[in-house]
């Protein structure tokens, strides 16, 4: 299944020039450097890039150039790339050998913030990938949550929530990642076991459920952590799946009843000759 994808608020309110600290003089034109000369910058928060995207993208920059500047700071050696990823990449597909840019001398912690800003903006990070670079700027800066908030433009509450995605299963991580399950999917199964976890993504995946039938799975379940010789609200959803396979495997309503000790299967036919069809179905025999 593919989980629709989240709702990203990427009006941040300011601009990258905002976050930007101007050492260099104001207005200062972008130049054209050699695309040999740019590597990559290290502090790159994004870690997939859609081929067929670039390739777009490519297309559009042969035709039309590079529009947008890239963002650099200047190396012993050349220039290291702080924003603009996609199009250095595309304009050497492109056959481009310059690109134009804009030259900012930035400290590594601002090279970080402002690659996180303008990959928002472009929203070309999914959630997990946004979560990893504030804790970057966490663990490696020492910046608070409220710090980070300024540096990138977003709410306090936005980096908490974000950043507690992280304390999700690296399986959970790896299906929001990869577009399986949206946040919406994602954010009710934090505190929950890690193996509960991974079986209700299971779940959504198999079943397509909705963020609303997710949260109300965890929910049942939540409800009855410890509840001995009954069915959970994770075997509950088992169950319906299961029927609806047993529905379209033999054609007509089944319906599963667990009790205590088993449970019973109630497969319905009609007419006698569904009870035949039935019967040589399940059997391989006739009646």
């Amino acid at each position: 299944m593919t989980g629709p994808r989240p709702e990203r608020h990427t009006g941040l309110g300011r601009g990258l020039g905002a976050l930007i600290p101007q050492t260099n003089p104001v207005g200062a034109a972008p130049v054209e450097i050699p695309i040999s000369r740019i590597t990559g910058n290290p502090y790159q928060p994004r870690q997939r890039v859609e081929q067929l995207a670039l390739e777009h993208l490519a297309e559009s920059i042969g035709v039309h150039g590079v529009l947008q500047p890239v963002i650099v700071t200047e190396s012993f050696d050349g220039y290291q790339l702080v924003a603009g990823e996609r199009r250095v990449r595309a304009a050497q597909m492109a056959g481009l050998d310059h690109v134009p840019a804009i030259v900012r001398q930035l400290t590594a912690r601002d090279q970080l913030a402002v690659a996180i800003v303008e990959n928002i903006q472009r929203s070309d990070l999914n959630a997990i990938e946004e979560a990893h670079a504030y804790r970057q700027l966490a663990d490696e800066f020492n910046l608070t949550q409220d710090e980070i908030a300024t540096r990138v433009g977003r709410a306090r509450s936005t980096v908490a929530n974000t950043l507690r995605l992280l304390e999700l299963d690296a399986t959970v991580q790896n299906a929001l990642s990869e577009g399986q399950i949206s946040e919406g999917h994602a954010r009710p199964l934090i505190g929950t076991a890690a193996g509960v976890q991974r079986q209700i993504v299971d779940a959504i995946v198999a079943r397509n459920l909705s963020v609303r039938q997710t949260e109300e799975l965890v929910r049942r379940l939540r409800e009855k952590p410890s509840a001995k010789n009954k069915p959970s609200a994770l075997r509950d959803g088992e169950m319906e799946r299961l029927e609806e396979d047993l529905r379209r495997a033999l054609g007509t309503k089944v319906s599963l009843a667990r009790s205590r000790k088993g449970g019973r299967i109630v497969i319905e036919y009609y007419s006698d000759e569904e009870f035949s069809r039935l019967f040589d179905r399940l059997t391989g025999g006739s009646a």
